[in-house]
């Protein structure tokens, strides 16, 4: 194959076959993948992989036969990679027998076979199952100017935009060829001009935005632009503690999938908006102004689709994306404090939060006493993706709650703010 892209000796030797034919096939596919978007040569990964395809769904096939291919051939990721969450978990996600029955025979049989398949190409751990792969407790922490090969959204855009690493939007087995190859092609992201503002967005809101809602915001009118904004320093500070980084983490996950964000910057806050200012932003971006009314607005555009839109609510889903420590630590103190206004001890609906295994490891360790009180109340831990879950036709028909901009967008779960979520909760009822 003769590529348009200018290709070192070495990779057109791997293009030719001289080191196997399956090394070929995944170089012929990332070479037309950087032909379709205008990549000129190859750069090196040297970030740790992350795949978005976690779940073992019978009718993918192809993904099998191709993960078979790969070892057959000897292949796997330089160094290793990490995964997105698992979608069961009958231990702290209860399901009727008919829901456990589709899951197992119709969604994910291929569940376990799939994750040998994993494990022989390079998978972490048993236990590195998360989208929030960047977080402590996981380990999987690009550093900036890193260049990656992921593609589950929220972690792309979270790694760009609060790391200061460099990664496009993915497609899912496209990023394991990456990490095999150990190159990708260059473009729009991984270049500085792909990286500079063509929209400047102006908070001027009375307090703090709700995160979900301003990601939503921005994502719908930015689309795959990258955004600079302009205010929220005044809310959030200029150093990129816990807090701040929880925000950004659901902030950029609405942004993402309410939109195509794979990048914003944050003025005097996210790593190349605190080097470079407004260097950053294109002499012709567009401004978008996001005020009290704006955000209303947005939040009143979301549809209730529910079966039944009169239903009350049979289960509530924090955690998509994973929840940090800190935020698992303040969803106790928040429901904590209003069971005592409520005059309750136990949570009135079924409610799961989900993050990553080694955070609720590190939770229960660190912080026994708010890990008991928590599940004390009624709540579920665990580590499932909702979204995983929601797929199930069968739960999907459930009248689900969320918090999650991201759950609302590719499921039926109706989207509340943290404290909406926190008086249904507990109450049990709207």
């Amino acid at each position: 194959m003769q590529s348009h892209m200018t290709l070192t000796p070495e990779e057109q030797q791997i293009l030719d076959g001289k080191q196997g034919a399956v090394l070929a096939k995944v170089m012929e596919t990332l070479v037309l993948y950087g032909e379709a978007f205008g990549a000129t040569e190859f750069v090196p990964v040297n970030g740790k992989g992350h795949l978005v395809t976690s779940f073992g769904i019978s009718v993918l096939k192809p993904v099998f036969s191709i993960m078979d291919e790969l070892i057959t051939a000897g292949l796997r990721a330089e160094g290793t990679f990490t995964m997105d969450p698992r979608p069961l978990d009958y231990d702290n996600v209860p399901c009727s027998f008919l829901e456990k029955f589709v899951f197992n025979r119709v969604l994910y049989g291929m569940q376990r076979p799939y994750e040998q398949q994993l494990r022989q190409l390079g998978l972490q751990s048993d236990q590195a199952f998360s989208c929030t792969c960047y977080l402590d407790e996981v380990g999987n922490i690009p550093q900036k100017g890193d260049v990656l090969s992921w593609a589950e959204s929220s972690a792309v855009v979270y790694a760009n935009s609060v790391l200061g690493a460099r990664c496009n939007r993915n497609s899912g087995i496209l990023e394991l060829f990456g990490s095999i190859l150990g190159k990708v092609p260059k473009f729009d992201l991984l270049t500085d001009e792909g990286r500079r503002a063509s929209w400047v967005v102006e908070i001027r809101t009375s307090q703090v935005p709700e995160a979900q809602i301003l990601g939503s915001a921005v994502g719908q009118k930015v689309m795959e632009a990258v955004p600079y904004i302009k205010g929220l320093d005044i809310f959030l500070g200029t150093e990129l503690n816990d807090n701040a980084k929880a925000y950004l983490k659901d902030m950029g996950a609405a942004t993402a999938s309410n939109g195509a964000v794979g990048l914003y910057h944050v003025a005097n806050l996210t790593p190349e908006a605190a080097a470079l200012g407004e260097d950053l932003i294109l002499p012709d971006a567009r401004v978008y102004v996001i005020d009290d009314a704006e955000l209303a607005r947005v939040r009143e555009g979301y549809p209730n689709i529910w079966k039944n839109p009169n239903a009350q609510p049979e289960r509530c889903f924090l955690g998509c994306p994973h929840l940090s420590f800190a935020q698992l630590e303040e969803w106790e103190t928040r429901l904590s404090e209003e069971l005592r206004r409520q005059g309750k001890q136990k949570l009135g609906l079924l409610t799961i939060l989900s993050a990553a295994p080694e955070v609720l490891a590190h939770y229960r360790a660190a912080s026994p006493d708010s890990c008991a009180r928590l599940t004390g109340m009624g709540a579920h831990l665990t580590s499932i993706c909702p979204l995983m879950y929601m797929n199930n036709p069968l739960c999907g028909k459930k009248p689900v709650i969320t918090n999650s901009n991201k759950l609302r967008t590719y499921t039926a779960a109706r989207y509340f703010t943290d404290g909406e979520i926190t008086r249904i909760a507990v109450k049990g009822a709207f």
